[in-house]
């Protein structure tokens, strides 16, 4: 695992959740279902768009550069990128995720999202409700 300045633990462990949540053969099905999938080679296709967009709201601090470094290295380190790429420009960034639009984001978060607490979890439910909790992000 080739490790780079101020590259950090936290992020290495972030996409590899990110590419385990979310494998290649899904996001590649639900783009396809959504009618996104590209008739001709682009720098941003339709699956690195999509991981790009989730990797965006694990990073939600950093810009669009630093969200590529991340994702790719993440990606290379999970032998799932095996090709140079350079971060595009924020608009062409803008005009893929235009592209992608929000239909198969919805659809990728209807397949996956599941509550992770059973009704037998204990300490998961109160009155018969669930429980949930929010930790606001600071600044």
């Amino acid at each position: 695992m080739k490790v780079v300045e101020g590259d950090r633990f936290s992020d290495r462990i972030a996409l590899g959740v990110l590419t385990r949540a979310f494998p290649p053969g899904l996001v590649d099905e639900v783009v396809a279902e959504c009618g996104r999938t590209e008739e001709r080679r682009r720098l941003l296709p339709a699956r690195v768009v999509m991981y790009f967009v989730l990797a965006m709201c694990l990073f939600s601090g950093q810009g669009y550069e630093e969200v590529g470094r991340l994702l790719t290295q993440g990606l290379e380190r999970e032998r799932r990128w095996s090709k140079t790429w350079r971060v595009p420009t924020s608009g062409a960034i803008g005009r893929a995720r235009l592209r992608l639009g929000a239909e198969p984001l919805k659809a990728l978060f209807a397949r996956v999202c599941r509550p992770v607490a059973l009704p037998a979890t204990p300490g998961a439910w109160y009155r018969g409700l669930r429980l949930v909790s929010a930790d606001p992000v600071r600044p």
